[in-house]
């Protein structure tokens, strides 16, 4: 396969050359209006495929196809709100040419609008598909596989890129360009126009038993998905949100949009400059990214709610829009081709395809609904994840009536004033070699009360569901302060991760938050536990481990 990549030493084309440089039956040409760019993209790296720089301005692109005659083009440069009058230029040029297209459109008018040129496409043999990304393709293939359980009538989706991603020029104007101006949605089973980025909605992306993303500001953002998935499922409600961070600088965009949409300003192109620069610049905070998508609807007549999440660790990330075309480009390789004809790209993967492409990456998804009234508290924080935990720790947390479990544990306390007056005034247990526990768990209206018995100490918390900032997450509360605990499943263990804090409601510095090793597991059919607390600039407080089992008056019960 020949390929030419227009804009492929940009952010998205420059990780499709990434991901299918290892394919040695490819030659790719990395096009773009500066061949030193594209010549310094292409040396100083190991290919497999042949890849080559092209010094190649889209107006000259009937010119280029001649030359080159490209199997396929690429359009990875846009921003694609911003084509002019001519905005399917190199569309109808690659018709015209007898040349197959992708690109990573994601306005939402010029995606909608390729099916336009579809008979002309089929005349000349060749696939044009347009919008080949995260948005709309793997949203679109994520609510089929939920249109199987259920009557979608609203979806609401998202993606919370990592600091670290990078954000390419180009996208920063398509967003800036639109932010305050019209941005056409399905609302109450009507079109409806909204301005871009001014409404905003929080979520929190968390794939049952792995550590949440945190809670993150979505404001609304202009893909391809508004316009493209409606009719295929027949929604009365559709919102995409986008949710970029440091959370300050969102906020910044966010009321700026506002603004031009109050005072009908110009739009706001000239400072996207600007944030490309400062966005780029301030990068701090986890290096992690995902997405979601949740729809509500009717089940034999019931009302029900489903939710996808998707977390990707570190660099993989950054690498998920550009790996639809990347299946793409291997199915056809592999002599699976898209039919011909010009359309959106909703239906050119399935969520299996994805599965494939996230196979030894540090990605993870997962599955939510809501759990049944009365269900167990870590079965409600926990999600599907609940089945997964050892058949000891998951007795433990069955918690439909009061019981206790029976054992002894190690206690460690630390050695300085101050974590020894923290111990006290909360009530950790003594330093013991071995002491006994008694630990009595009883389910109170919305989460339950733990009662833990160090040889006649007494310490007691009452646990329940995060919600708003901490939602998906568990809520400890100590006398007046209470700890925020993700409760994350690993093989045959889980941890519980403390990401915030507060005292009487005000969150507390999430810099002096204790931390330490704190886990559930099975050893040889026992229940064990070991709890570690530690703060910064403090060290240990305390830390206590041992085992337990249901008293023994209770196992019939």
């Amino acid at each position: 396969m020949k390929l030419l990549v227009l804009g492929g030493y940009g952010v998205f084309g420059g990780r499709l050359v990434e991901l299918i440089s290892d394919i040695p039956e490819i030659e790719i040409a990395v096009s773009g209006r500066s061949l030193a760019r594209a010549t310094a993209f292409c040396e100083g790296r190991t290919w497999r495929a042949k890849v080559r720089p092209l010094d190649l301005d889209r107006g000259a692109i009937a010119t280029a196809l001649k030359a080159e005659a490209p199997d396929l083009l690429v359009d990875a440069s846009g921003p694609f709100q911003d084509y002019g009058d001519d905005r399917y230029q190199v569309i109808k040029a690659c018709i015209a040419a007898k040349v197959n297209y992708l690109d990573f459109a994601d306005a939402a008018d010029f995606v909608f609008g390729v099916s336009q040129f579809d008979e002309d496409a089929k005349a000349a043999d060749v696939f044009v598909l347009s919008g080949v990304s995260s948005f709309p393709v793997l949203t679109a293939a994520v609510l089929r596989e939920i249109a199987k359980s259920m009557k979608i009538r609203s979806v609401e989706a998202g993606i919370a890129p990592s600091p670290y991603a990078g954000v390419g020029l180009n996208v920063m104007r398509a967003v800036v360009g639109y932010a305050g101006g019209p941005v056409l949605l399905t609302r109450n089973g009507v079109p409806t126009q909204v301005a871009g980025l001014t409404e905003t909605r929080r979520f929190t992306i968390a794939p049952p038993g792995s550590l949440p993303l945190r809670n993150t500001l979505f404001s609304l953002v202009d893909v391809p998905d508004l316009r493209v998935i409606p009719g295929e499922h027949d929604l009365t409600d559709i919102w995409i949100g986008a949710g970029p961070v440091p959370e300050i600088l969102h906020r910044m965009l966010v009321t700026l949009a506002r603004a031009r949409s109050a005072f009908r300003l110009p739009p706001l192109t000239r400072l996207s400059g600007l944030f490309h620069r400062v966005l780029n610049l301030l990068r701090f905070g986890e290096h992690r990214g995902g997405m979601f998508v949740r729809a509500a609807g009717t089940h034999e007549g019931q009302q029900v709610e489903l939710s996808w999440h998707l977390l990707a660790e570190g660099d993989d990330g950054p690498y998920i829009p550009s790996m639809a075309i990347e299946a793409i480009i291997r199915k056809v390789l592999s002599g699976e081709k898209p039919a011909v004809g010009a359309r959106p790209a909703t239906r050119a993967l399935e969520l299996a395809d994805y599965d494939l492409l996230f196979e030894g990456r540090l990605i993870v998804t997962g599955w939510r609904e809501r759990a049944p009234d009365g269900s167990p508290l870590y079965r409600r924080v926990l999600g599907s994840a609940f089945n997964r935990l050892p058949e000891q720790v998951r007795m433990l947390h069955l918690v439909t009536q009061t019981r206790t479990w029976m054992g002894t544990a190690k206690v460690r306390r630390g050695k300085g004033l101050v974590s020894n007056f923290i111990a006290r005034m909360i009530g950790f247990p003594d330093a013991s070699d071995a002491v006994p526990v008694k630990v009595t768990l009883q389910p109170q209206e919305g989460g339950e009360l733990w009662t833990r018995d160090f040889g006649g100490k007494t310490l007691v918390s009452t646990q329940k569901c995060g919600t708003g900032k901490n939602d998906a997450l568990l809520i400890e509360r100590f006398g007046v302060v209470s700890v925020a605990l993700a409760l994350v499943v690993d093989k045959n263990r889980m941890s519980l991760v403390p990401r915030s804090w507060s005292c009487l409601g005000i969150p507390l510095p999430g810099g002096l938050l204790p931390g330490g090793e704190t886990f559930e597991t099975e050893v040889d059919g026992r229940f064990q536990f070991n709890v570690e607390i530690a703060a910064p600039l403090i060290g240990l407080i305390v830390a206590y481990k041992g085992e337990l089992e249901l008293a023994g008056s209770e196992l019939s019960a």
